[in-house]
């Protein structure tokens, strides 16, 4: 397996140590010729808040996070790492079920580790993901058993099998401190002016945006809407459909 490991805090020092990973992505990212030789690549004892930004990385299939800060995670890592199938988030900051959410569109993925984070705690946390993560076969170093799975259907599907109210608030929940960070693994630039000049989102708003971004067909579209969204305003109409 081609693994690369970055140095962590104990090595660079905390203040340092999510400049230089941002550094290391970017050249991940500029050089064509390395950016895509991993295996796996290891984050571990860091400062990264946000899981995101990564550049396309088709052969990636573990991703290891653990003891970092994240307590949000990017729509679209599911276009950055697609074959993405262990993920370790071991002692972050990820609080609510709705955090989450992005995870479920790696279809790949089988392995998964969040404790140590808040969420855990979170009633029905295991049937949720079993419901919502449908190839994922161990969670927190345990299997995900076939009851586990029935008990997520029933919880969270209506008899017509559609997802019912108490998914709906699960998966549209999300911490406090989602759109609060200063740091992430790519820090994004500053939003332009068009954007700022928007009006404010609504809820409504909001909602559009998110379904824009879940059908954007490019990283920089996406990117866009996003950072749209973690300011709060409204994007250019035509890009969300209006």
């Amino acid at each position: 397996m081609a693994r690369i490991q970055y140095p962590n805090n104990r090595e660079l020092g905390c203040n340092k140590s999510t400049y230089l990973l941002k550094s290391y992505l970017g050249n991940l990212s500029a050089n064509t010729e390395t950016q895509d030789q991993h295996d796996a690549i290891d984050f571990t004892d860091n400062s990264i808040i946000t899981l995101g930004n990564l550049p396309l990385l088709k052969r990636l299939r573990t991703l290891l996070l653990a003891n970092n800060r994240i307590s949000a995670i990017s729509a679209s890592l599911h276009l950055s790492a697609p074959n993405l199938t262990t993920l370790v988030l071991t002692n972050n900051a990820l609080a609510e079920l709705g955090d989450l959410e992005p995870l479920k569109d790696l279809k790949r993925l089988q392995y998964l580790s969040l404790e140590g984070n808040p969420v855990t705690e979170k009633k029905h946390y295991r049937e949720w993901l079993a419901w919502r993560i449908p190839n994922l076969r161990v969670l927190d170093f345990q299997r995900i058993r076939d009851k586990e799975r029935k008990a997520g259907k029933t919880l969270f599907l209506t008899t017509d099998g559609v997802p019912n109210a108490l998914a709906t608030t699960l998966s549209t929940t999300v911490s406090s401190s989602a759109g609060k960070h200063v740091l992430t693994i790519d820090e994004p630039k500053a939003a332009p002016a068009t954007v700022r000049a928007g009006r404010l989102m609504s809820k409504e708003d909001q909602e559009r945006v998110k379904a824009a971004i879940a059908k954007a067909t490019s990283m920089e579209e996406i990117r866009r809407l996003e950072r749209s969204l973690r300011e709060g305003y409204l994007p250019e109409m035509e890009s969300i459909g209006a």
